[in-house]
């Protein structure tokens, strides 16, 4: 397929324009980088419940529909993933994208139908705390299933999913990262307002809040620090109130501990550029954005040793024993002890993350995708030094 005007439609994110999560993210700079390019791109945005904002028609250059949806928790995804297959299925579409697991069931619809079908594997969901057991998680094991067997490429955002695809499914992938935008750097304005943080003054989590992502083995471990440095964690929780709740409930003995909830903007930015050092902690990731952001903007960053965020930093991070609250409590202790170790990875992270991560190449390793040509060579690994740290 050659083609300088594709149509293409993307199906599986909840709704863009939005940061609810990493795939709205991709699906928003991939489409809009498309668009910039001459084809056409409709995002099928799952319909927000009453009383919900009306999304605009277009955005980025992206057209926006939205796809019929029951808002019930654990239906919605799978409700708007059926409606939105089905458009696609009989709508005038070159090419349909698919993101995540979950919406991958319905790919086989659009495949028997002619189009040139793409899954993104954001993540391997059906491992994740939350959907290890139940409908939900066979679903997410059934989208799996399907996308290796009816999909015409599978893209993977770490090699440790290529090679469980190779391992478990004999089904070669293809592995492309996210790239990043790295955030404006601001002055702590609203978040010394709002929250009396000031820069250098705080450790940061920030992202979803849900089981997985290790945020109780964090205040634990920050709960045994000995440093004078705050703990921030800034994210939504809604999808898990109870794990938010207990959470909230650890910390209430601490007042260093601070909850922002959700970040965007002009907070989203200061909170990245004023941290101390930004931490993630989680038992299971895809290819985390949130990493890839504070590496940009230049953040000391520690991170749990699990493939996909290890992958990440290379050796312009701090890694620990996944699940380990000693080994998390040591690693940060080091570093509050040692500010010229911060300083050290601060001076390298950015210029690595810019360089390595980019979403112009990303859009243009997808494109050869869509129309089969052959794939440009990956572009070579940065060199590497030594890292100053290692946990």
């Amino acid at each position: 397929m050659k083609k300088d005007h594709l149509r293409i439609a993307m199906i599986g994110h909840k709704r863009i324009p939005s940061r609810e999560g990493g795939v709205e993210v991709v699906v928003g700079e991939l489409g809009a980088r498309l668009c910039g390019l001459g084809h056409r791109v409709v995002c099928y945005n799952r319909r927000s419940g009453k009383g919900g904002a009306t999304p605009p028609a277009h955005w980025r250059g992206m057209e926006l529909r939205s796809a019929i949806t029951i808002g019930r928790r654990g239906i919605a995804a799978v409700t708007s993933s059926v409606a939105a297959a089905v458009c696609a299925a009989f709508g005038p579409y070159d090419v349909v994208h698919f993101h995540a697991e979950g919406p991958s069931a319905m790919l086989w619809l659009p495949r028997l139908m002619g189009k040139r079908c793409i899954c993104t594997v954001h993540g391997l969901d059906h491992r994740r705390e939350k959907w290890k057991s139940g409908l939900g998680g066979w679903y997410m094991r059934l989208g799996e299933c399907v996308a290796v067997r009816f999909a015409d490429e599978i893209i993977v955002l770490s090699r440790h999913m290529q090679a469980y695809f190779l391992e478990r499914y004999g089904r070669r992938t293809v592995y492309i990262p996210n790239g990043v935008n790295p955030p404006v750097r601001r002055k702590p304005r609203l978040i010394r307002s709002r929250f009396g943080l000031d820069a250098g003054s705080y450790i940061l989590y920030l992202g979803r809040i849900e089981p997985g992502k290790g945020v109780d083995d964090l205040i634990d471990a920050y709960c045994g620090l000995q440093t004078d440095k705050r703990l921030v964690i800034a994210g939504d929780g809604a999808d898990c109130p109870g794990y938010v709740r207990m959470l909230r409930e650890r910390a209430a003995q601490n007042e260093r501990i601070v909850f922002t909830g959700f970040a965007e903007g002009e907070m989203l930015d200061e909170l990245y550029t004023n941290a101390y050092v930004f931490v993630l902690p989680s038992y299971s990731e895809g290819m985390p954005l949130s990493l890839l952001e504070a590496l940009s903007c230049g953040s000391c960053c520690v991170t749990s040793d699990i493939p996909e965020c290890a992958e990440v930093v290379g050796r312009y991070g701090v890694t620990f024993a996944r699940g380990s609250v000693d080994a998390l409590r040591a690693a940060l202790q080091t570093l509050c002890d040692e500010p010229e170790t911060v300083q050290a990875y601060r001076a390298c992270t950015a210029a690595y993350a810019r360089a390595r991560f980019s979403w112009e190449q990303m859009t243009r390793r997808t494109l050869a995708l869509y129309t089969q040509e052959e794939c440009a060579p990956e572009d070579r690994e940065i060199e590497e030094t030594e890292r100053p740290f290692v946990a």
